[in-house]
């Protein structure tokens, strides 16, 4: 993935300026960020190639490891790629992806879905992402529903940075991956699954600021 940035960088710099000319950005540093963005993306596009993962993703049914496995690609990797199949004529299921620290907050983000995540203050906290550190390399399935009523199936899964040597800190995060119900039949993880029993799924919100939902347990 690093060396595809850098290729991005070498190869396409006049691209890049250009399109970052017509953002018209108010400071050298966000410009800066966003240069890196768009190297991000490229890399991510030629790891990962459209077609050819989109394919992938529907024949192994948007199975994570075996899509990790072969195209050579982390965990994380390919969950944020799924949700970023939404090409006008070649669309994927719409998915939302999220990444969290420890401490609950969210550090990335993209969703194909209506469900949108808070800006501010930590996310849900009866949202399965938060229980992926107590059970590390498993995936943890949970059907949710939001306050506006629409169903998910909703994956999650801790992932470790390492820091390339015996004293560097090892970075540890959660990755959260989910689709509308309408759309968990053509994911592996629901096989076993009932989707039609209304009591397995569990009320979850945005974040407890600015959450509906007043007899919540967990409410901060």
């Amino acid at each position: 993935f690093q060396a595809l940035h850098q290729v991005a960088l070498l190869t396409h710099e006049p691209l890049l300026e250009a399109t970052l000319d017509l953002a018209r950005f108010q400071s050298d540093a966000a410009r800066g960020i966003a240069k890196i963005g768009l190297a991000n993306y490229f890399a991510g596009a030629a790891l990962l190639p459209y077609r050819a993962f989109l394919e992938a993703a529907r024949e192994t049914r948007h199975d994570l490891e075996r899509l990790a496995d072969r195209f050579g690609a982390s965990i994380e990797q390919v969950a944020h790629r799924l949700s970023t199949l939404q090409r006008p004529g070649a669309k994927g299921v719409p998915f939302f992806f999220v990444r969290v620290d420890q401490a609950g907050t969210i550090t990335k983000r993209h969703s194909a879905t209506r469900l949108q995540f808070a800006r501010f203050g930590g996310a849900c906290p009866l949202w399965n992402v938060h229980q992926a550190f107590e059970t590390p390399g498993r995936f943890l399935r949970q059907l949710a529903e939001t306050p506006d009523g629409v169903r998910y199936l909703c994956l999650a899964r801790d992932v470790s940075k390492p820091g390339g040597a015996f004293h560097a800190p090892v970075r540890r995060y959660a990755i959260g991956l989910g689709c509308e119900i309408s759309h968990a039949r053509e994911l592996v993880y629901a096989d076993d699954l009932d989707l039609t029993k209304a009591a397995a799924f569990q009320p979850i919100g945005i974040s407890c600021r600015i959450c509906e939902r007043r007899d919540c347990h967990q409410r901060s």
